[in-house]
């Protein structure tokens, strides 16, 4: 019996080996670190375990720009991964790569299976999909921007700490009631400002960023982000920078930990830092609504999206039961439970609409409050041509001209009309550049 025990382990070991070399496997680059690069390895994971046809492997290539980066050069030698996690700002980058990707419509039409777009949110598939509707690729860590508010700061201030403004009048008023009170070190400031301060301020006001619906309908958009109600606002700011209720404190997410530290009494930011407020805030602060200006519209429209996708890639000897196993796991992420889980552990939104109702089965908003605002300010109204999303070509660039344009007039170097004229006729000519190389 040993003997036949022993002789028969090398062939169950053969089997074993065979069983795992039939496994289609396919390799998935993202951007995700620390807690976030946690929570892809559980989603990798809970996929392979679901079946036995498909083995996925996360890999980590470097920050958003680093592995767009990388996908273009491995893409260019015919070694693409299956998939790619690229940031929202990079969707007409991908768009305009032809067939290096291949679009979530063609590969549901390719593999047979079903991945229903109205699942989505509006706001959230809106920015993934073709001007007809088509999804492009398909959403994953989504967020929005917020106002982010410390309530020990509005009790110092003799301001009501459990309503929030909700105008930009209304906030002014408040940031210069706490810095007459000198209730926080900073009355006000800004995380991400061109994407909180002129690319949601657009959305929410339904204002045009650009022509062709944003970019929507053709590469020969062209900017119009400085009109009287974008200029409006940004001289707003600048009267409150001057005034000492708003401080500028650099691009991007640099701001950040100045509403976790308490130093700032309000911010604007990502919807995802409420994982860090949990975790490291040792005070007391709440979650809003962005703030609107109702002499330019009386109900605010819906926000756009922050945060990335996932884009199906090709490559030349890549086979069809490849293409289905992407599908497979595309699928996967868009299940309830695994879109639940995400959000619940990351601080990013749900991106389903079972997703958001599972959550609120399991009491979660309840427990959080505050948490449900970003997916609420999201579906709120009808989405419109100014509200879908930002369809242009180099966007990382214009952003870039546009704060450059904005740190010059905070310096007080130009005007607000003159800032919004310049970073219009230069990301202009960045457009015409784009489009030019994407028809060549």
């Amino acid at each position: 019996m040993k003997r036949r025990t022993l002789l028969a382990a090398p062939a169950a070991l053969a089997i074993g080996r065979a069983r795992a070399a039939d496994k289609v496997r396919i390799v998935w680059w993202h951007s995700m670190t620390a807690a976030l690069a946690d929570e892809v390895a559980r989603i990798a994971n809970g996929f392979n375990a679901s079946q036995g046809a498909v083995e996925l492997q996360a890999v980590y290539k470097g920050g958003y720009a680093d592995t767009l980066t990388a996908t273009v050069a491995a893409s260019r030698a015919g070694q693409a991964p299956h998939l790619v996690q690229v940031f929202e700002v990079g969707t007409g980058t991908m768009l305009a790569a032809g067939k290096a990707v291949k679009p979530v419509w063609q590969l549901v039409q390719e593999t047979g299976l079903t991945i229903d777009p109205k699942a989505y949110i509006p706001a959230v598939r809106g920015y993934y999909s073709l001007a007809d509707g088509r999804l492009a690729s398909m959403p994953f860590n989504s967020s929005t921007a917020v106002m982010w508010y410390s309530k020990d700061a509005f009790r110092k201030a003799g301001l009501d700490p459990d309503t929030a403004p909700a105008t930009w009048q209304q906030v002014r008023a408040a940031a210069e009631a706490i810095k007459a009170k000198q209730a926080a070190p900073i009355a006000m400031t800004t995380s991400w400002p061109v994407w909180v301060q002129v690319e949601q301020y657009s959305a929410l006001h339904n204002l045009p960023f650009a022509t062709k619906s944003d970019g929507f309908d053709g590469l020969d958009a062209q900017l119009v982000f400085n009109s009287p109600a974008h200029v409006k606002h940004i001289e707003r700011l600048l009267q409150m920078s001057k005034d000492g209720s708003f401080k500028y404190e650099g691009r991007d997410a640099a701001p950040d930990p100045l509403i976790v530290s308490g130093e700032a009494a309000i911010s604007f930011g990502s919807s995802s830092s409420r994982g860090n407020l949990v975790k490291s805030a040792k005070f007391d602060w709440a979650e809003a609504y962005l703030p609107y200006d109702p002499e330019i519209i009386k109900t605010p429209k819906n926000s756009i999206i922050g945060g990335a996708s996932l884009w199906t890639m090709t490559a030349p000897d890549r086979r069809p039961d490849e293409y289905k196993a992407v599908a497979e796991f595309l699928k996967y992420i868009g299940k309830p439970d695994v879109d639940a889980t995400w959000a619940k552990n990351t601080g990013y939104v749900p991106v389903t609409f079972a997703g958001y109702d599972l959550l609120k089965q399991q009491g979660f908003f309840t427990k959080n409050v505050g948490a449900d605002i970003p997916v609420e300010q999201l579906a709120r109204g009808t989405v419109t041509p100014n509200t879908r999303g930002l369809r242009l070509g180099r966007l990382p660039e214009i952003r870039n001209i546009i704060e450059e344009e904005l740190e010059k007039a905070l310096q007080g170097g130009q005007t607000a009309q003159q800032a919004m004229d310049v970073a219009v006729a230069r990301g202009n000519k960045v457009l015409k550049e784009f489009a030019r190389s994407a028809k060549a």
